[in-house]
């Protein structure tokens, strides 16, 4: 515990100071940085043809999401299926299969990093730089651009007011039934990933390089094993540029890993400091992003409410993690052990599975395999809810989402049409947000139901409830864009690769897209002027009904599928 609290402290003070920086990022200020960044942007602009001051619509700012996603992945995956021909490949390492190029292609451009590959094996330095840290370079600050414009509309847009512009009359402008400005999203993405992402990753580079993490473009040294009754008269240590891209996955909310173990792996993971710096990368830009929306939108409260919801929840799902993992019933079961590392401890384990799946991450330092049964259950839990820190966007969005549902059931329990920040929610808005909370079970409890019932596919390692277990959590995590799993599935197959490959697109592009549509609609409208009988919702109260509905709408529909998985293990397992 005294870990978890030190990350939490730590992340606290770093993030509020970069939360504000990024809402002045967002924003577009005047900065003394400008004379940096300012040329190299103006050069990227040039080379997209657009104008950084023209604003676009929500359907403008929804086709440049899709567009880019569009042409950065085509390119990524002929990448993964041509690298063998490619440079930077001292290794020898073959071309990718089509549909394992597909599914890792998906995964790394939906911020989800779920790997049915291991990357010292099956991917050359050039895909591993370009292909992967690349996009967990880019594909977060994607995600971050829709949610400050999502952000922008719930407020009237930038033509209805200037965000943190007290002066401006929003009233005056949003009468008339017009899509509203909700930035320019290249100038957005640009500003995210140079005066913010990179910054971080260099400095997170150079720290984890510190503490021992490999860098280099050099081949891996050829070695003979310690042990001279094995069978194998030498090993291939697999180094390359790994610090990079352990920066990247960390700070992105990104996950996955240069090698098939992950942060499990001591090449990966040296150190206890190197530990701690890991896990502290996993959580810093989310709770950042906390901290960046009330100076963003000119409400200090709003801040106040949104980082105060997340931090419940993360409290009581990371204490609930480390007693399972620690001193429930199964706790010393010696098979739990298995899949650990024992040179990290039990603790830390348990707290790397409870703050990577709060966050849209995925990384692990243990198998999650491994955990007792109940841990593994409130890490589904965990992404299931999708928002108690979230990815960098991904999670924000999904919070915006349980938010305006919180109001949508105020507003009918007290009698009034509801509204969030002086605009009515209504129908069309609700359609929206409803057809996006049925997506959830439709996807990833249809996929389970499928794949457990055709054994030829299902690839479990595991018999009864944990195999169940396994299914469904790999299906939640490509849904909740993780990409963290139940280690011993045989996932490197066709069904296995197509089939979370269209969950993982359907658990990320309609989860940001529709809250931007529900913003963009909410902007057009005329703001009421608030009275006695307006909904306050920064405020304790609408808090807790946030995080009731939260529990309602994700773990109470997900209870049957939890107790056929987690909590049956846990009791079989209790009662050997």
């Amino acid at each position: 515990m005294t870990e978890f609290l030190l990350v939490l402290l730590l992340a606290i003070l770093l993030g509020w100071p970069l939360g504000l920086y990024l809402a002045r990022v967002m924003r577009g200020d005047r900065s003394p940085l400008d004379a940096v960044f300012g040329p190299v942007e103006r050069a990227i602009y040039k080379l997209l043809g657009t104008d950084p001051a023209r604003g676009m619509t929500w359907r403008g700012y929804a086709k440049a999401f899709a567009l880019s996603n569009l042409v950065v992945g085509l390119v990524v995956w002929v990448q993964f299926m041509t690298q063998a021909w490619l440079p930077l490949n001292p290794d020898g390492i073959a071309n990718m299969r089509w549909d394992t190029a597909l599914h890792t292609m998906v995964s790394f451009l939906t911020n989800t990093n779920q790997q049915h590959y291991s990357g010292q094996a099956q991917l050359s330095y050039l895909s591993q730089m370009v292909g992967i840290v690349g996009l967990q370079v880019v594909t977060p600050m994607m995600g971050l651009a829709v949610a400050v414009a999502t952000l922008r509309g719930l407020f009237g847009g930038r033509t209805a007011a200037r965000l943190g512009d007290a002066s401006a009359s929003p009233a005056a402008v949003s009468a008339s039934d017009t899509d509203r400005d909700l930035g320019n999203y290249w100038a957005d993405v640009t500003r995210a990933t140079l005066r913010f992402m990179l910054p971080l990753c260099l400095l997170w580079s150079a720290l984890l390089t510190w503490q021992g993490v490999p860098s280099t473009l050099e081949s891996g040294p050829t070695v003979a094993p310690i042990d001279a009754s094995a069978e194998m008269k030498e090993q291939k240590i697999p180094l390359g540029p790994v610090s990079p891209m352990v920066a990247a996955k960390q700070l992105g909310s990104n996950g996955g890993g240069w090698y098939g173990p992950n942060s499990a792996v001591a090449l990966e993971n040296p150190t206890p400091l190197s530990n701690f710096i890991e896990m502290l990368g996993i959580v810093l830009i989310p709770i950042a992003i906390t901290f960046m929306v009330g100076p963003l939108v000119g409400r200090r409260r709003l801040t106040a409410m949104v980082f105060g919801t997340m931090l419940l929840m993360s409290v009581a799902s990371t204490g609930m993690s480390m007693w399972s993992e620690a001193y429930s019933s199964t706790a010393s079961d010696p098979a739990v052990m298995e899949g650990k590392e024992v040179r990290l401890g039990v603790e830390s384990s348990a707290l790397w599975s409870g703050l990577t799946t709060q966050v849209n991450n995925g990384s692990v330092n243990a198998m999650h395999d491994s955990l007792a049964p109940l841990t593994g259950g409130v890490a589904m839990v965990n992404m299931l809810i999708n928002a108690i820190w979230g990815g960098i966007g991904c999670g924000l969005q999904q919070f915006l989402v349980y938010l305006l549902l919180s109001v949508f059931l105020a507003g009918l329990m007290t009698g009034r049409t509801p509204e969030l920040f002086g605009r009515k929610l209504e129908a069309p808005e609700v359609r929206l947000l409803a057809l996006l909370i049925l997506l959830q079970p439709l996807v990833v409890l249809g996929f389970s139901a499928v794949t457990l019932a055709i054994p030829s596919i299902t690839g479990n390692s595991n018999p009864s409830f944990h195999g169940i277990g396994q299914v469904f959590y790999e299906y939640t995590s490509a849904f909740a864009n993780n990409g963290s799993g139940f280690e011993g599935l045989g996932d490197a197959t066709y069904w296995w690769n197509l089939s979370c490959a269209i969950v993982l697109a359907l658990g990320r592009f309609p989860a940001l897209i529709v809250p931007l549509a529900v913003a963009g609609l909410l902007a057009r409208k005329r703001v009421a002027p608030e009275s006695s009988g307006t909904l306050h919702v920064e405020t304790p109260t609408f808090a807790l009904t946030l995080v009731a509905v939260v529990v309602i709408l994700t773990v109470l529909q997900f209870t049957p599928a939890l107790v056929l998985g987690p909590i049956a293990d846990h009791l079989t397992l209790a009662a050997q």
